[in-house]
């Protein structure tokens, strides 16, 4: 089996209305949908990544310099074909972020053929923990009114929908105000339910100290990413060794490597890396393994479509994200098959591959290029 055609497919869909979260305001949900055309007939195709001003580079590290690097390989040979298209990181003049996210959309793309070539969904290949996966909603974006009543009935909802937990969206405020948004989130969704605070890298060590001491009393599963980026290692090393909070964070490392120096740095608990903005599923899974050595969740960060079979197909695998309608309106209506999500858990497709049923009305009308 070779490698006959790759195509690169920029998709944009607006929002309804734009989201604030505590360092972004969302207006767009864009992604590239990868196809992956093979001399035996198969095709592989995925979509990820949320990449806005990069998009059409992006787009043309593929066509122009990933697919020369890969055309008559064997896509079986993942790794090999990974390290075939790496090298293309390596130009210091270049923004390697966007490389890094070109390998990924392909990556994803490659196994999906390796999924369909041996007629298994891919949580099966990897010999995974079972066909179910917690699953969590992100949420709590920021309102201009009757913001405290909005979190406590979005947290309702989503446990009446059978999601497993939230993750909350705070950072924007004093970390006092963001704790009373964590208040209304428990009273709404009532006990048992996961709650995830997630700042976005949105304050300084002090802040997310008292943050942490006001939500305590909570039953917090975790914290996510609280402290500014310039420092972050450090500043969540310290404040694991001071509050009993579990923290997360990796979805803003772009390797393996990084990953590794948060967890040498016993700065996290659970790692929460992003394929789709670091080498895709390949280099997803060595982070799970690195992660579990040592002792510490792995989850994927965004990319439902992916993040369900990735997390089911490790042993520490902890659950998948799901983003809502109004954040990503892209996958709610480009996947026709989307999986159930029912009692906390979300029951993967038994379809090989990634088992995605994609509407290609819907490709052809929102499609870029």
């Amino acid at each position: 089996m070779k490698i006959e055609k790759i195509e690169a497919i920029a998709l944009r869909m607006p929002l309804a209305k734009p989201l604030k979260a505590a360092t972004a305001t969302i207006t767009m949900r864009c992604t590239i949908l990868t196809r992956i055309t093979t001399s035996d007939g198969l095709i592989g195709e995925c979509f990820s990544n949320n990449e806005d001003t990069g998009q059409q580079e992006i787009l043309r590290l593929i066509e122009q310099e990933i697919t020369p690097r890969l055309l008559g390989q064997n896509p079986l040979h993942v790794e090999a074909c990974w390290q075939a298209m790496h090298p293309i990181t390596r130009d210091i003049l270049r923004d390697r972020r966007m490389a890094i996210r070109a390998i990924a959309c392909v990556d994803a793309a490659l196994w999906d053929v390796v999924g369909k070539s041996m007629h298994a969904p891919l949580h099966h290949v990897w010999g995974g923990q079972g066909d179910s996966i917690p699953a969590i909603a992100m949420g709590g974006y920021y309102k201009p009114v009757d913001d405290l009543l909005s979190v406590a009935r979005e947290m309702e909802s989503l446990r009446e929908q059978g999601f497993a937990g939230c993750k909350l969206k705070v950072g924007a405020l004093s970390p006092e105000q963001d704790a009373e948004r964590v208040r209304a989130a428990r009273d709404g969704a009532g006990p048992g339910f996961w709650l995830m605070p997630d700042p976005n890298q949105g304050w300084s060590f002090e802040q997310a100290l008292r943050f942490a001491r006001a939500i305590e009393k909570y039953d917090i599963r975790w914290i996510e990413e609280p402290c500014y980026w310039q420092n972050d290692k450090l500043d969540l090393a310290r404040l694991r060794r001071t509050v009993p909070i579990a923290l997360c964070a990796g979805q803003s490392e772009i390797s393996k490597a990084g990953c590794r120096e948060l967890m040498a740095a016993g700065a996290i608990d659970v790692c929460n890396f992003d394929p789709s903005w670091g080498g895709g599923p390949t280099e997803w899974r060595k982070v799970a393994m690195l992660a579990e050595s040592f002792g510490i969740g792995i989850m994927s960060h965004l990319e439902t479509q992916v993040g369900a079979a990735l997390a089911a197909g490790v042993a520490n695998g902890l659950c998948v994200e799901v983003m809502q309608p109004d954040r990503d309106p892209l996958y709610h209506s480009l996947v026709m098959n989307r999986p159930k999500i029912q009692d906390g858990r979300m029951t993967l497709s038994d379809l090989p591959g990634w088992g995605l049923e994609l509407d290609a009305a819907l490709i052809k009308k929102i499609r870029v290029n």
